[in-house]
């Protein structure tokens, strides 16, 4: 693994030299986490792309609120109901000086159809059956079937320098990528160094297609701890910190030195149930085995909803941070239903529903939720083990970091979890595909599910939206889709999350946040320019 030295390269020290003072700077970011690894096809968890971002270009890119626009992909369109053709920029560069060309994106997009991380980013080329390369700058996408929401699902299509890949193995692909060999990307900064869990260091790529960057060199340093990123925010260290804490936005806001801005995102916290036969974390209270799942039966994962208050997790868990949801898809998304009553906490209605499962007296559960991915995920998973207690489950609040606690759920180790999910690419199908569809290889479908639900209805539903051009029709089977979600409680939509950058004001400005929580440096600009 490459580290930082002092000793900067020629290159970046001539164009410092040449670009004068204001060119010269530095941004520092203190962030909540970081990268899982360098190569960008490694796992589909916000933060690791949100890094990978800077060094590596997607085909498509998304805006602020997630409306598609283009990346390393210039312009898209349909030939017929299974071909899409796009049309890559000409003059793209790798930062090694190689020209880019379709066999790197055709390149790109099988290596993602077979890696496997913990997240797996095959989601987003599910539909692709095939990658004809047409010219340099041309190819077409072959699909499983109409596929309406292809550029959607590109926009997590990272390029990566096919020479260097084709040789690479999955035991030794991060090895490759970490220490920067295979690092090259198309990107606006060129990578430099990672340390994980502490930080990861880029510099500006001056022959990038879409424009010379502000920032001749970009830091993120990983301060999970809160009150140590705020005050290493009040103290200089670092320019900006996402993910301000909660309890912190009052204060700073107060502060002169100091600007907060807030954006509602597509983050919604769920608490999800393990639908298998037999499940690892739940006994009776005496510790012996049950006879059953308690989660296959519906009347008790109705009650375990009715015990939960999502405007006391919006307002108190989460300081106000928060909004509470019914959905798994906030209003923004494409196939939200409008007008859904969110649910209510009713706690004598959750017991006889326990009872009449057979479970009078409660039983005894872990509640596993990640403590360190997204802001207020801690207080929202240890107020929802006092919520459960009340109903008379016996609950051990089981908080664990992102990096462990996928892989568990992943290993079918976890009889729940609570976590967030956001549809990034802006439409439902993103999510529900992915989520609740029967895990099946062969249609790359439901590769988040975890849990073990199948639902051939539901199956039914989410593939004929997976490939119904009329929007208007597809909106109605997304609906369809959510509602039955809703209904089968396949996982209990909890609040969405609004987060919180603070800034100082003496050295960056940023005009606004993302829908989807991401911070790139090429979006945050010198203050006063």
């Amino acid at each position: 693994m490459r580290r930082e030295t002092s000793r900067p390269t020629l290159a970046a020290a001539a164009a410092l030299l040449l670009a004068g003072p204001a060119a010269a700077q530095t941004l520092t970011i203190g962030v909540r986490a970081g990268p899982e690894s360098i190569d960008p096809h490694f796992t589909a968890t916000g933060t690791h792309a949100e890094t990978l971002t800077h060094v590596f270009d997607t085909l498509t890119r998304s805006g602020p609120e997630l409306e598609i626009l283009p990346g390393i992909a210039e312009s898209w369109r349909v030939l017929d109901p299974t071909t899409w053709e796009f049309r890559l920029r000409q003059g793209v560069t790798f930062h090694d000086g190689a020209a880019m060309t379709a066999e790197d994106v055709a390149a790109s997009i099988r290596r993602m159809q077979v890696l496997s991380g913990p997240n797996p980013t095959r989601i987003y080329v599910r539909r692709v059956q095939e990658v004809r390369i047409i010219d340099p700058h041309t190819i077409h996408i072959v699909t499983d079937g109409p596929a309406p929401t292809l550029p959607n699902d590109f926009i997590r299509v990272f390029v990566t320098k096919a020479s260097i890949t084709a040789g690479l193995t999955p035991e030794t692909s991060n090895e490759a990528f970490n220490t920067g060999r295979a690092a090259i990307g198309t990107g606006p900064y060129r990578f430099v160094s990672w340390t994980p869990r502490e930080q990861f260091v880029a510099e500006r790529y001056d022959n990038y297609w879409g424009g010379r960057q502000p920032w001749a060199r970009h830091v993120r340093r990983e301060i999970p701890n809160e009150a140590a990123r705020v005050a290493q925010l009040r103290t200089g260290q670092v320019d900006m910190i996402v993910r301000a804490p909660a309890a912190d936005v009052p204060t700073l806001e107060r502060d002169p030195a100091i600007r907060v801005v807030k954006a509602d995102t597509v983050y919604v916290f769920n608490f999800g149930f393990d639908f298998r036969e037999t499940t690892p974390q739940v006994t009776a209270k005496d510790g012996s085995r049950l006879a059953s799942n308690p989660y296959r039966d519906p009347r008790v994962r109705e009650a375990i909803d009715l015990a939960i208050d999502r405007r006391a997790l919006a307002e108190v868990a989460m300081e106000g941070l928060g909004t509470p949801q019914g959905q798994m898809v906030t209003p923004t998304i494409f196939g939200f239903i409008p007008n859904q009553p969110i649910p209510t906490p009713n706690i004598q209605r959750a017991r006889a529903l326990l009872a009449e499962a057979g479970f009078p007296n409660g039983f005894r559960m872990a509640l596993n939720f990640t403590n360190d991915r997204l802001p207020g995920d801690r207080g929202v998973g240890t107020a929802m083990a006092q919520m459960l207690a009340r109903i008379g489950l016996e609950v051990q609040a089981a908080g664990q970091p992102a990096a462990v606690i996928f892989p568990q759920r992943t290993r079918g180790e976890l009889s729940n979890i609570m976590a967030g999910w956001g549809t990034l690419t802006g439409e439902a199908n993103y999510t529900y595909s992915s989520n609740a569809h029967t895990n099946n290889p062969q249609l790359r479908l439901g590769a988040f599910n975890w849990h073990g639900y199948s639902n051939p209805e539901m199956d039914r539903l989410i593939q004929a939206a997976s490939v119904e051009l009329d929007d208007a029709k597809r909106r109605a089977l997304l609906q369809q889709v959510g509602a039955l979600f809703n209904r089968e409680r396949i996982a209990l939509p909890l609040a969405s999350i609004t987060s919180a950058w603070a800034l100082r004001k003496d050295r960056v400005d940023m005009a606004r946040g993302r829908a989807d929580e991401e911070t790139y440096a090429m979006d945050i600009k010198p203050a006063g320019r």
